[in-house]
């Protein structure tokens, strides 16, 4: 189980590092598919990539260092509340498509919550 908490922490940390550069610096070749981006206000566009940047730290940093490792949960548990707010907000713009990776990456946070403050706490 520690094994698989570990490979889906550093997959999250992975996908919410490379989105949340998205957020700050959306490229020209990303525009036109990730064109939601563009929609969210810029201020609050920096502050989502900023949670997602911190958030994905928090979910390998703590653990590997071994200092604050109460933090790990509570980094998958603000990412629980950024992908419930991402399935909400591709639901009212009607962006179907989104939908299926954002409730993936929701139940992998899910995951790594429960498993580091139930099942193998750090």
């Amino acid at each position: 189980m520690n094994i698989a908490l570990w490979i889906v922490q550093i997959l999250l940390t992975v996908i919410f590092f490379f989105h949340g550069w998205l957020m700050w610096t959306t490229p020209q070749s990303v525009q036109q598919t990730m064109a939601y981006i563009l929609a969210i206000p810029s201020g609050f566009r920096r502050f989502i990539g900023t949670a997602e940047f911190l958030a994905g730290a928090g979910l390998i940093l703590p653990a590997l260092t071994g200092i604050l490792t109460w933090l790990t949960p509570l980094a998958a548990t603000g990412l629980i509340i950024v992908m419930a707010g991402a399935v909400i907000d591709h639901i009212q713009r009607k962006e179907y498509p989104n939908l299926g990776l954002n409730l993936v990456l929701l139940v992998m946070a899910i995951f790594v919550a429960y498993g580091r403050f139930v099942v193998i706490p750090l």
